[in-house]
Parts: C-alpha cells; structure tokens; sequence
C-alpha cells in the first residue's frame, strides 16, 4: 500500500500511466474510512498471525491471500469527459475482458439491475460496477483521485482459504457467497492469470507495456511511507 501511494504521490501528467501487479500474504486490507473493530475480532485475527493494513482507497474491508491485485494510475484528463461511477465501467472493462477470455459470463452488477448496498465488509456491500459472475461478486475496485490524477486499484481472487478467515469477522463476511476463480470450476496458476491480465488490459486499451521498476523518488517515497503510515497503529488502526 506504501507503493500505490508513492506511486500515485509522484506521478506527473506528462508521465505514461502505470500498471502494477502484486501479490498478498493473507492479510486483511481495509477501506479509508473502515472500521476495524466493528467487524472484526482482533484476538482471533492476532493469534492466526494474520496482518492487515489501512488502503488510502474507501471501500470496506477485503480479505487477501489468493488474489492477484492491480493498481492503475493516469492523468485525469484522460477522463474528462467520464464522471467517476462511469469510470470504474471503463477501467474495469479489463476485468470483464479478463473473464471473458476464461469463458466466464462477467457482468457489471448495473447492469443486471443488483440493488446497491452500503456494509462495513466489501464482500457483502454491492455497489453499480461490481463484477458479478454466476450470481455472485467477484473482487473488488476502489479509486483515489488527486488534482491531476487518478489511482485505482482492485483483485481478481484465484481462490480463497476460509480455515484461515473462519471467525475472524463478527458480523455477516460474504465470505460464503464470493465467487472465486476455483470456487466456478476455473483452475489458473499466478503466471496464467498474469498473462491473462495483462493481454486483456492491452486489448481493452490498444496499450503496449514498458516494464519498469519504481525510480530512487518512487522507492524514497515507499519507504517513507512504510515507516511513517503504513507500519502504524495510528494510521491501521485509528485511520489519523
């Protein structure tokens, strides 16, 4: 999370946007603004050893571990003319691509006409550009906006331990209802998935991909941020 933000906190208009892939040990993230305590038991999420951190994003409390998540930052002028709800449809597109090309029926929860809802947890909160696969929400999406940019990241999940999860939170999870790749019948390795994600981003947006690594202000940045927010009970726990 230190990344995204040095990534965000850096970014010049004239600069190419960013794509960036990575990985969680199982974890719990949460929303700007989620409340921990309420949802979740702290005894029981210490004592599996399982960490968690505070996203600069809303959005509710989302579990990690199986997943592969993206983050995605470019100028806001390059959406000008989309409002924000209008922008996860076309940012997400990738996503649907995605799931098309495993021959998967992804649709927006829009536009299969799912009742928006508010909750604590993402997995039982339902917002318009959700994907839905099967009935169910798969992943989940949050942005971040500055004067000039705009961040946003979200996971595809592979699959999803709930041994490791099971009594963590005190209010209903969504656990049981979240579709997972494994959970529809749909075996990929992180590599597939990887290559999968990235071909369907490229198609979706008529983009070539530069590798890159971050540069020394980017990594400076991280690091900072690691030690002064992201490793602290004031911002994980408190959100100050």
């Amino acid at each position: 999370m230190a990344v995204d933000e040095a990534l965000l906190s850096n970014f010049k208009e004239s600069d190419l946007p960013i794509l960036r892939l990575y990985r969680w040990e199982p974890s719990l993230s949460l929303g700007r603004f989620s409340n921990l305590s309420q949802s979740v038991n702290l005894e029981i999420l210490k004592k599996r050893n399982l960490s968690f951190v505070r996203r600069m994003t809303g959005g509710g409390i989302l579990v990690h571990g199986g997943d592969i998540s993206y983050s995605l930052v470019l100028p806001r002028e390059s959406l000008k003319d989309i409002g924000v709800k209008k922008s996860y449809r076309y940012l997400c597109g990738f996503l649907i691509k995605l799931y098309e090309k495993l021959e998967l029926n992804a649709k927006f929860a829009h536009d299969l006409n799912f009742t928006t809802s508010k909750s604590n947890i993402c997995m039982t909160a339902n917002e318009p550009y959700d994907i839905i696969i099967g009935g169910k929400k798969i992943g989940g999406n949050a942005q971040r906006y500055t004067k000039d940019t705009l961040f946003q990241h979200g996971s595809v999940p592979l699959s999803l331990n709930h041994n490791i999860f099971k009594d963590v939170f005190l209010e209903d999870s969504g656990l049981e209802s979240l579709a997972t790749l494994d959970r529809i019948g749909k075996e990929i390795t992180d590599e597939q998935l990887t290559y999968l994600l990235t071909e369907a981003f490229s198609q979706s947006f008529k983009a070539n991909f530069v590798r890159d690594t971050l540069n020394q202000l980017e990594l400076q940045s991280a690091e900072n941020l690691l030690r002064d927010k992201y490793s602290t009970k004031r911002w994980n726990l408190n959100a100050n």
